[in-house]
C-alpha cells in the first residue's frame, strides 16, 4: 500500500524546454499541489533544447515558407506566448537576442512566390514587408556582394526576430516554478533515468534504478524517447520514428540578422539559413543540414538499440522507411546532406548552399561546428506509410506523451497549456486551471 504522502499528483518525465514549460504552467496557473520533474541528465535542457542542438530560432511562421496560413497563425499565437514571457521576465536579455530576419528569393519563380505570399500573410503579420535589391543591400550588404546584377532578387523582411537560448529559457521556467515551493510541493530529481513506467491499480509507478515514485497522472516530455515509453504501455503501436539529425557550420560575422532561403516544396525540413549566434553576433551559424540516423539522441550512440525498439523491428516499419526514402527527390536530398558532414568534401559541397545567401563567402571562412546539432524525431505512420508533419502527441489513460519536432521549442507554452488542460481533466473536479490569468500574462495581446 502506497502512503498518500508519497503520491504525486503529476510527474513530468523530461526537463527540456517542453517539460519545464509544463512545470511552469502547472505551478503558476493551477491548484495542483504535488508535482515532480524527473531528468536523466545533470541539468535541464541538455539534449535538443541545448543551444548547440537547435537553430536558436523563435519561429512565428512569418518567413517560414513551408507554413500554410493556418499553421502560421497557430505558430504565431504560440510563439507570442514565449515572446511575452521573455519581454516580461528577461529584461536584461540574458536568454535572447533580438535580430531582424528575412526570407530571400532568388529568380523569377521564387520572387513570384513571395509576392503571392505577402498578399496572404500581411494581415497576420503587419510588420512583414516585401523588399527589393536596394533595401536588401542596406539591411544585409553581404547578401548582395558578389551577386550578378541582373539576377532577380527580393525578400520578405520583418524587424521582429528573436534568437533564443532554449537551455537558459528552460532554466528560467524551472527557477520560477521551484520558487512556488512555499505554497506547493514541487520536487526535482536530476540524474535520475526513468527505466520503466507501469500502471498499478489507479496509479503509475515510475522506476529509476532502486528508487520508485508514484503519480496519479504522468506527462512524458522526453522527445524521441516519449514514443519508447508510449509503446511500453501499449500506445502508439502504429508509429515509428524517422530521426533527422541537423548539423551546422560557422562563419565570421557575415549577416546582421537571420536570413532564410525559400523552402523546397517537397521537403518537411527547414531550408538552409544563416543566423547570428544568440549570445555572440560576431559569429554566424549556417544550417541545418538534415541526415537520417538511427539514434534517439544526437552523439549518443547508446540510444541506437532504443531507436530500433521504437520501430519494433517489424516488416511494416522497414516497408514504410523504404517507401519514404525511395522517393528520388527525397533520397537525393538525404544523401547530399549526409555528405555535408564529411571532412573536406562536405564543406566543399555545403558552401554552394551558403553562397545562395552570401555569394562572396570563401571556403576558408567556413568551419564545421563540431559537437553541434540535434535530432528532429519525425513521426512515421506505419498504417499509411507516410511522414506525419507537426508536433506529435499521444493521449493515454491518465498519461500523455509529447514527441515535439520543430517548432516544439517555439510552441512550448502552447503545448504546456494543452497538456495542462489534459492533466487537470485526469485529476478531477477539485483541480482548476486559471486560464484567464494565463492569457492575461502570456496571451498574444497581453503586452500590447
Amino acid at each position: 500500500m502506497v502512503a498518500k504522502e508519497d503520491i504525486y499528483d503529476i510527474v513530468i518525465v523530461g526537463a527540456g524546454v517542453s517539460g519545464t514549460a509544463l512545470l511552469y504552467v502547472l505551478s503558476h496557473y493551477t491548484n495542483v499541489e504535488k508535482i515532480l520533474l524527473i531528468e536523466k541528465n545533470k541539468d535541464v535542457a541538455l539534449v535538443n533544447s541545448d543551444k548547440k542542438s537547435n537553430s536558436q530560432t523563435l519561429h512565428f511562421g512569418d518567413i517560414e515558407t513551408n507554413y500554410s496560413l493556418e499553421k502560421a497563425k497557430a505558430v504565431n499565437r504560440a510563439a507570442s506566448m514565449v515572446e511575452n514571457y521573455l519581454l516580461r521576465y528577461d529584461r536584461d536579455c540574458a536568454i535572447y537576442s533580438q535580430y531582424h530576419k528575412m526570407v530571400l528569393a532568388v529568380g523569377e519563380e521564387q520572387v513570384n512566390t513571395l509576392k503571392e505570399r505577402i498578399e496572404i500573410f500581411k494581415a497576420v503579420f503587419p510588420e512583414l514587408r516585401l523588399i527589393g535589391r536596394q533595401e536588401i543591400e542596406e539591411i544585409e550588404p553581404n547578401v548582395l556582394i558578389g551577386r550578378e546584377t541582373q539576377e532577380e532578387i527580393a525578400a520578405l523582411f520583418t524587424p521582429k526576430g528573436y534568437a533564443v537560448d532554449f537551455h537558459a529559457l528552460s532554466k528560467s521556467f524551472l527557477d520560477r516554478s521551484v520558487a512556488q515551493n512555499a505554497t506547493k510541493k514541487i520536487d526535482v530529481l536530476m540524474e535520475k533515468k526513468v527505466s520503466k513506467i507501469a500502471k498499478e491499480d489507479n496509479l503509475f509507478c515510475l522506476q529509476m534504478g532502486e528508487k520508485s515514485v508514484f503519480a496519479r497522472a504522468v506527462a512524458v516530455e522526453a522527445g524521441a524517447h516519449s514514443l519508447l515509453f508510449a509503446k511500453s504501455l501499449g500506445y502508439g503501436q502504429h508509429y515509428a520514428l524517422l530521426c533527422v539529425a541537423g548539423s551546422f557550420y560557422f562563419a565570421p560575422e557575415v549577416l546582421r540578422g537571420k536570413v532564410y532561403a525559400v523552402q523546397l516544396k517537397k521537403l518537411p525540413f527547414a531550408a538552409i539559413h544563416g543566423d547570428p549566434e544568440v549570445h555572440n553576433c560576431a559569429k554566424t551559424r549556417f544550417g541545418p543540414t538534415a541526415k537520417v540516423i538511427p539514434l534517439l539522441e544526437r552523439h549518443n550512440y547508446a540510444t541506437l538499440g532504443e531507436y530500433f525498439q521504437t520501430a519494433g523491428l517489424r516488416f511494416s516499419a522497414f516497408l514504410s522507411f523504404a517507401k519514404i526514402l525511395s522517393d528520388p527527390f527525397f533520397l537525393s536530398y538525404i544523401v547530399k546532406n549526409f555528405i555535408y558532414d564529411l571532412p573536406w568534401i562536405g564543406k566543399q559541397l555545403f558552401i554552394q548552399e551558403v553562397k545562395k545567401i552570401v555569394p562572396s563567402i570563401q571556403l576558408k571562412d567556413l568551419g564545421f561546428a563540431k559537437g553541434y546539432g540535434g535530432i528532429r524525431p519525425q513521426i512515421v505512420n506505419l498504417k499509411t506509410q507516410k511522414l506525419e508533419m507537426g508536433e506529435a502527441k499521444i493521449i493515454g489513460e491518465n498519461i500523455l506523451f509529447n514527441i515535439t519536432p520543430s517548432p516544439g521549442a517555439s510552441t512550448c507554452l502552447q503545448n504546456a497549456f494543452e497538456d495542462t488542460e489534459t492533466l487537470i481533466s485526469y485529476l478531477g473536479e477539485d483541480y482548476q486551471f486559471n486560464k484567464q490569468q494565463f492569457w492575461e500574462d502570456l496571451g498574444i495581446l497581453s503586452l500590447t
